[in-house]
């Protein structure tokens, strides 16, 4: 699977997971993943629900439509994306070039 596919009317998106960053953000593709660096600990779940939370504000959609389909106890997630918005795929578009 590449690092993310785009099916319509939701996005299947991999990513890697940096807890205890200094900052959220989302930095690079890194391989066949995307870079997302977060503030949050690796424990009892925080990480994860800090991931959804950070991702749904800054592409401005609802938690509800981030869902963590694999790798809840690791670095390494694949997340579907429901309704996305053409600003999200043009933001992943971004990355394709790096």
């Amino acid at each position: 699977m590449p690092w993310f596919e785009d099916n319509g009317d939701h996005l299947i998106l991999k990513i890697r997971a940096v807890p205890r960053a200094s900052k959220d953000e989302i930095r690079e593709r890194m391989g066949d993943a995307l870079k997302v660096r977060i503030q949050a600990p690796p424990v009892e779940g925080k990480a994860n629900a800090h991931i959804i939370k950070f991702l749904s504000k800054h592409w401005k959609i609802p938690r509800g439509s981030i869902e963590i389909l694999s790798g809840d106890t690791g670095r390494n997630k694949r997340l579907r994306i429901n309704n996305p918005t053409d600003n999200i795929r043009k933001e992943l578009l971004s990355f394709s070039n790096e």
